[in-house]
């Protein structure tokens, strides 16, 4: 009887092995895919990030743009509508892919919608893994983000005499601004509180 135990234990020793074996290739797969995974969710993360950089720097753009001209309501449309945008801002977004450790394979702004769709592609592969090739495989992801103006506004009458001298604050009147749930009463004698650039174009990321 023994003996037929040690026969026993025997046989089972090689279904052993090769239960671990496999046990052990799941975890390699497992891992391999963990890390194919990380390595896109970092080009999507670079790509997010490099669209709405772009998107801001030239919202950030407009509004500063309207602050300058703000006594003269009648150019207030083009800025307050993004008509008069220049879509120069793809050097953020390959300042911040690079921050994200990747690097910007395209970046095309649209006037006709405000936005920039950017597509990246990350500087370290996903690494040496049971899958083979993944030791020169490289994430790419890309992402758009627009830029949605919020406000509104009566522009002056021409020839009214409402705007007054653009250049003299005391002959100006200024339209009250209306973005999204909030309204903006303007003073020409105090523009000291005046709407931020988040308060006059929303940023974010289309679907």
């Amino acid at each position: 009887m023994r003996v037929r135990r040690y026969d026993d234990a025997g046989q089972a020793f090689p279904i052993y092995i090769t239960v671990v074996g496999g046990l052990l290739f799941l975890a390699f797969a497992y891992l391999a895919v963990g890390q194919a995974a990380a390595t896109r969710n970092g080009a999507q993360t670079a790509a997010d990030a490099a669209a709405l950089a772009a998107a801001q720097e030239t919202r950030d753009r407009l509004a500063g743009e309207w602050v300058d001209t703000i006594l003269d309501p009648t150019k207030w449309g083009d800025l307050l509508d993004g008509d008069a945008a220049v879509l120069d801002g793809c050097p953020r977004a390959y300042q911040l892919a690079e921050d994200n450790s990747s690097h910007v394979l395209d970046c095309a702004p649209r006037l006709v919608d405000l936005s920039y769709t950017v597509q990246v592609q990350t500087n370290d592969p996903v690494g040496d893994t049971i899958v083979p090739g993944t030791e020169d495989t490289y994430a790419k992801a890309s992402a758009k983000a627009v830029i949605e103006p919020l406000c509104t506004f009566e522009p002056p009458i021409e020839g009214g005499g409402d705007a007054g001298d653009p250049g003299d604050p005391a002959d100006t009147v200024l339209p009250k601004l209306t973005c999204k749930d909030r309204n903006w009463d303007l003073d020409p004698d105090d523009l000291t509180r005046l709407p931020e650039p988040k308060d006059l174009f929303d940023v974010h990321l289309a679907d």
